[in-house]
């Protein structure tokens, strides 16, 4: 139990750190964001439970695959913000474009044979 509250603590006060780091600098928030930390994590999270590099590959693996879907929020969310329409309408309608993203991705992906 206490192995999954480190994890929980690591995770979140790495978010909640960037969060507060953007407030003062968006370069520099941005800089942190963009380090797939979480991605980072997983791998670590899984490797520690499992000590499965064929898991930790297959994760890794799929993760760039769907990195390219992922892109779609930050492309539809400042366009849409700019636009002036409103924050929640943006962030959720920018996420409704970037899940239909990965279901396509995940199509062509299929239809050419790579798994994920």
């Amino acid at each position: 139990m206490a192995y999954y509250l480190v994890k929980i603590a690591v995770t979140t006060v790495l978010i909640v750190a960037i969060s507060e780091i953007a407030k003062r600098s968006s370069f520099v928030g941005a800089i942190l964001a963009s380090i797939p930390l979480v991605s980072v994590l997983a791998i670590l999270w899984l490797y520690i439970d499992t000590k499965d590099v064929a898991k930790v590959s297959a994760l890794a693996s799929s993760v760039f695959w769907l990195v390219l879907p992922s892109l779609a929020l930050f492309l539809t969310l400042p366009i849409l913000l700019k636009q002036g329409l409103n924050f929640y309408l943006s962030i959720g309608v920018s996420v409704g474009v970037t899940v239909g993203c990965y279901f396509l991705m995940v199509s062509v992906l299929s239809y050419y044979g790579v798994k994920l």
